[in-house]
């Protein structure tokens, strides 16, 4: 088992993001898990992400907050505990239109360059 503290956890920053703190919770260390990593985005009010896209799929789980997640001009509001799945090459936005910090668990694979 790998236990890594909250405390512990190192920022890290997000390509194309803005108004957002990012904390790898698991991930790219020894002992660590081998095919993905785990981090913590806690975006504030105004914040978000894109448009952009990934080679690889990745989920968001919001825990606190609600995020709108905008796919293909079609718009998702994510509340607590709700979650979804961007699939390789999905041109997703992100908008954080609340007047409260949205947090989000994401979860997404290795990099291939990584492996």
């Amino acid at each position: 088992m790998h236990v890594k503290r909250f405390e512990e956890a190192a920022p890290y920053e997000a390509p194309n993001h803005r108004g957002v703190v990012g904390l790898r919770l698991q991930g790219f260390e020894p002992g660590g898990p081998s095919n993905q990593w785990v981090g913590l985005s806690q975006f504030l009010p105004g914040g978000g992400a894109g448009p952009d896209s990934t080679p690889f799929e990745k989920v968001y789980v919001v825990l606190d907050g609600e995020m709108t997640v905008i796919l293909d001009g079609t718009e998702t509001v994510l509340r607590r505990y709700d979650s979804c799945t961007i699939q390789p090459n999905e041109i997703r936005t992100l908008e954080n239109r609340s007047n409260h910090t949205c947090t989000m668990l994401v979860v997404i694979p290795y990099p291939p360059e990584a492996l």
